[in-house]
């Protein structure tokens, strides 16, 4: 199994406006992942996440959830990115 994997999310409801990215910053960097988010003009949100797959794994958990104010309805998933060796958890 590989030891970094980057996976791309796309996360849907309401998700903008609910400090979703700032929480999605300090839980990538909880759990040692690198990577991105951004709101997107749709009203979603777009992730990229890099690290170990159990730890991007979890992060993909908890955007199921995502911050407490948030109501997320639905996420996609792309799997099997090119990591990047990305070790900074960005908001764009």
């Amino acid at each position: 199994m590989a030891d970094r994997v980057r996976y791309r999310l796309r996360i849907y409801g309401k998700v903008q406006g609910v400090f979703f990215r700032k929480y999605a910053q300090m839980t990538a960097q909880s759990l040692g992942l690198g990577g991105l988010v951004r709101n997107e003009p749709d009203g979603s949100v777009y992730a990229e996440v890099e690290g170990p797959p159990e730890a991007v794994e979890n992060f993909i958990r908890w955007a199921h959830r995502g911050s407490p104010a948030a109501q997320v309805a639905h996420v996609e998933v792309e799997k099997n990115l090119a990591p990047l060796s990305e070790t900074t958890f960005s908001i764009r």
